[in-house]
């Protein structure tokens, strides 16, 4: 009986020692320093609510006086804007995770509040206040703002040649009459082409621990299930006729092909859905069907590190159920890119992670992921055939390799000198400016706009911060962060070089692009963190006797 209760008292025992590995990263602290941080943390909340109280106060007399002077619509929004913008500008941590969060469900509240099209931009209300703070603290503090270092060169060649297209392009465009506003479309190009670079550095400095990091993708995967089970809700309305289809509407012709807000069912913007005709385009939560199928896309690479490298298994178990929901809404919401490009993903980061290797860990989650997928499918047969047969025929009439040559071609035929047509004459968000060319494929509309050199520049940037995280996730230890660096790695190298559509210039990808990089060269200084806090506190006390011990990372509190 005693040999057989051993071996479950060693792994009590394994599990204890676990457990205190874990409990390392935080440090034993001695009375005094409880009371410390207790006083800390209380005068903190102290200050939360007293800056809280007067921002409220004082935005609500300025909105009170707009709402009685203007319009009482607007007085409330001037209100909520003033209270967000001092918030976000006061605790830039919690108003990054707020921007994050609010991003799947940016085109929801878009057309609930009137679909203006300024609305599209309320999420930079709490993205740029929160980056003027981070930017303030690093002055302060002394940090560098612009990361990785390796970018810095090439951000310098990339914004020469924006900057040569607006000052000789757009400039000049502005005066020969008519009416566009080619100024204000460059000013608006430069903020879609690198406007959100700068949320590296927001999540570099705003990752204190790596239980920031778990939380933030824990965060993303929760957020992933909650968007796709609110797109899956308006894909039953349509189906049971809870919301009208767009042929029941009174559409004809060219118009049951069409995506429309018309159609606009429970969440998101203009949907398509045509049963007659086999026509089924729906947005999600997002303004548009192909926002909807990028994020979908976009997910993937999350839900996957969290089924694969969560600490916690329930975490993993969360992870597998938004993996299955990517799937699923890639069939269901009829988004022909994301149903090619999901099930790619999934086997491109299994290899390229090396999940595939890791039998113990890949074979539970590959084997549960596909009984479910298998039994979803065998369950909705038509539908799959169904969805299967529309992205055939899309490839017969229009192979994505052919398509994106044919744009090439139409550009360098009409490209003249090192210059472009100027910054933002293709880019979609600058419409409400004046006329813009419609190019669906990101490489042939930056050399349209920017020239030969434009497209180089830009290439060598993205070409630099593809090799700078492939670096930092090569320096993780760490099994479980190495897997999360191997997945926002994969993502950063797959949108870089991407050349079907224009996932960079559109919500999420715009900001999901350099959160998943500033993530991947945060997470080296995390692993490091990690491992220093579990070595005994006697080699680290013989180490300090022998050298003087590295500094570490300054954060920001």
């Amino acid at each position: 009986m005693a040999s057989k209760k051993l071996p479950k008292k060693l792994k009590k025992r394994s599990k204890k020692k676990n457990q205190k590995a874990d409990d390392t990263a935080v440090s034993t602290l001695s009375p005094k320093e409880q009371r410390r941080n207790e006083r800390a943390a209380a005068k903190a909340r102290a200050q939360l609510v007293q800056f809280t109280v007067t921002t409220f106060v004082l935005a609500a007399v300025v909105g009170l006086i707009m709402g009685l002077l203007v319009d009482p619509t607007l007085g409330v929004a001037a209100t909520a804007a003033l209270l967000c913008l001092a918030l976000s500008f006061k605790y830039q941590r919690e108003a990054f995770y707020a921007f994050i969060i609010y991003i799947p469900f940016s085109g929801t509240v878009t057309y609930m509040l009137g679909g203006n099209s300024l609305l599209q931009l309320a999420k930079d209300g709490i993205y740029v206040p929160a980056l003027i703070g981070v930017m303030q603290l690093c002055q302060k503090k002394r940090l560098p703002i612009l990361l990785p270092e390796a970018i810095k060169f090439p951000l310098v060649l990339a914004l020469t040649m924006i900057f040569m297209n607006l000052l000789l392009v757009n400039v000049p465009q502005q005066f020969e009459g008519g009416g566009d506003q080619p100024i204000l479309m460059g000013v608006l190009g430069i903020k879609v082409l690198l406007g959100y670079l700068p949320v590296i550095t927001c999540i570099y400095y705003l990752m204190r621990t790596s239980k920031d990091l778990y939380f933030l993708l824990r965060i993303q995967a929760a957020l992933v299930i909650v968007a796709c089970l609110l797109g899956f809700c308006q894909y039953f309305m349509l189906l049971t006729g809870i919301c009208p289809s767009t042929e029941s509407l009174g559409a004809q012709g060219d118009e049951l092909f069409k995506a429309s807000l018309q159609s606009r069912c429970l969440v998101g913007g203009a949907l398509l859905y045509s049963p007659s005709q086999g026509q089924i385009r729906l947005p999600g939560t997002f303004v548009a069907p192909w926002q909807w199928g990028w994020f979908l896309i976009s997910s993937t690479f999350f839900s996957f590190g969290t089924a694969f490298n969560d600490r916690s298994p329930i975490w993993r178990l969360v992870g597998i159920v938004s993996l299955v929901m990517v799937f699923v809404m890639s069939v269901v919401s009829g988004q022909r890119i994301a149903l090619s490009l999901v099930p790619v993903v999934v086997v491109l980061l299994s290899v390229m992670t090396g999940q595939v290797a890791n039998l113990k860990r890949f074979l539970p989650v590959g084997v549960v992921l596909a009984l479910i997928l298998v039994g979803l499918s065998l369950r909705n047969p038509e539908v799959v055939q169904e969805r299967i047969a529309s992205f055939q025929d899309r490839w017969n009439a229009s192979p994505p390799h052919a398509f994106v040559m044919q744009q090439f071609e139409e550009v360098s035929h009409a490209q003249e000198g090192i210059l472009g047509n100027g910054v933002a004459r293709a880019t979609n968000a600058a419409r409400i400016f004046g006329d813009v060319r419609l190019l669906e494929t990101y490489h042939p509309k930056l050399l349209y706009e920017l020239g030969p050199l434009g497209l180089l520049t830009m290439l060598i940037l993205y070409a630099s911060l593809s090799v700078a995280t492939f670096k930092a996730y090569r320096k993780t230890k760490d099994k479980n962060l190495r897997g999360y660096a191997a997945s926002m790695w994969v993502f950063v190298l797959f949108i870089s070089f991407f050349p079907y559509y224009y996932p960079l210039d559109v919500d999420p990808v715009s900001v999901y692009y350099w959160l998943a990089a500033g993530i991947t060269l945060k997470i080296p200084t995390l692993d490091k963190q990690e491992r220093e806090a579990a070595e005994p506190k006697k080699k680290r006390r013989s180490r300090s006797r022998k050298k003087k011990a590295p500094q570490e990372e300054p954060q920001i509190a």
